[in-house]
C-alpha cells in the first residue's frame, strides 16, 4: 500500500482550549478513511491541518511524501509562502460543510474557477471538463443554473465536481451531509460511494455510521484531540476494542 496522508504528532490549541493532542494517523492511496467522533472532538480541524488551512503547533503532515505547509531548514519546520501553500492545494480537493459556493457565478462557472485561475487551464478545455464532471454528479441538466437554484443536495454536488476539477491527487469532504434534509443525503452519499468504487483516495469526516461502515476502509474515531481507536470499519464500527468507542456508539442506536 502507498501511504498517500501522514499525521505525526500533531497539536493544535486555541488559548488553553488544546483542539487535537498528539495525533497520529495515516490513510493510504485509492482508499477511503472516515473520521468519526463527538461534536468538538477536532475532527473537522483536523481535516482543514490537511491543507495548512489551520496551521499546526507541532507536528507535522505529508501528502504523498511531500511536507503541507512547511519545509524543513536547519532541523526544524518554517512556514512555507502563501504561493507554495496554495500550489499545494491545488493538489488536494476540498468540499467544505458550509459549500462555499460562489453566488454570482453559474454552476459551470463555479466549477472552472479554480483550474482556471490557479492551474491556467484553458477555459474551453476546463469547460470541456466541467461538463464531463456534472454529467458524472448527475447534474448536467443544471449548468447554466446558479447556486440559489439549486436544492442543498444539488449544491453539495456542485461542491464535489468543483472540487474534481483540480484532478487532486486526495480529497476531503467536512461533514458532506450534515447541512441536508434527510431526503437528499442519499445522492450526495451515492456520488460518494461512485468516487470510491472508483478508487479515489478520500478522507470523511463524517457523522453517517452506515455510510462509513459500507465506504470506508479504515476508521478513525476521535474524542477530545486524540485518537482513541482507528482501523477496518468492522473492528471500530461493529466490534471495537475501546469502552469509548462503544460508548460513543451505543449513543447512536
Amino acid at each position: 500500500m502507498t501511504v498517500a496522508v501522514n499525521v505525526r504528532g500533531a497539536v493544535k490549541s486555541y488559548g488553553t482550549n488544546r483542539v487535537l493532542d498528539e495525533v497520529d494517523f495515516t490513510a493510504q492511496a485509492g482508499q477511503v478513511t472516515a473520521i468519526i467522533g463527538p461534536s468538538g472532538s477536532g475532527k473537522s480541524t483536523l481535516l482543514r491541518a490537511i491543507n495548512h488551512l489551520e496551521p499546526l503547533d507541532s507536528g507535522y503532515v505529508t501528502v504523498r511524501g511531500e511536507l503541507i505547509g512547511v519545509r524543513l531548514h536547519k532541523g526544524r519546520l518554517r512556514e512555507l509562502s502563501e504561493r507554495a501553500i496554495l500550489r499545494q492545494r491545488s493538489r488536494i480537493g476540498f468540499v467544505f460543510q458550509s459549500l462555499n459556493l460562489f453566488p454570482h457565478l453559474s454552476v459551470v462557472e463555479n466549477v472552472i474557477e479554480a483550474p482556471v485561475v490557479t492551474q491556467r487551464v484553458p477555459k474551453q478545455q476546463a469547460i470541456a471538463r466541467a461538463k464531463d464532471l456534472l454529467t458524472k454528479v448527475g447534474l448536467a441538466d443544471k449548468i447554466d443554473a446558479y447556486p440559489r437554484q439549486l436544492s442543498g443536495g444539488q449544491q453539495q454536488r456542485v461542491a464535489i465536481a468543483r472540487a474534481l476539477a483540480l484532478e487532486p491527487e486526495l480529497i476531503l469532504f467536512d461533514e458532506p451531509t450534515s447541512a441536508l434534509d434527510p431526503e437528499l443525503v442519499g445522492e450526495v452519499l451515492t456520488v460518494i460511494r461512485d468516487l470510491a468504487a472508483a478508487g479515489t483516495t478520500m478522507i470523511v469526516v463524517t457523522h453517517e455510521i452506515g455510510f462509513a461502515r459500507e465506504v470506508a476502509d479504515h476508521v478513525v474515531f476521535i474524542d477530545a484531540g486524540r485518537v482513541v481507536e482507528q482501523g477496518p470499519p468492522d473492528q471500530v464500527l461493529v466490534a471495537p476494542r475501546h469502552d469509548r468507542t462503544r460508548e460513543f456508539l451505543g449513543k447512536l442506536v
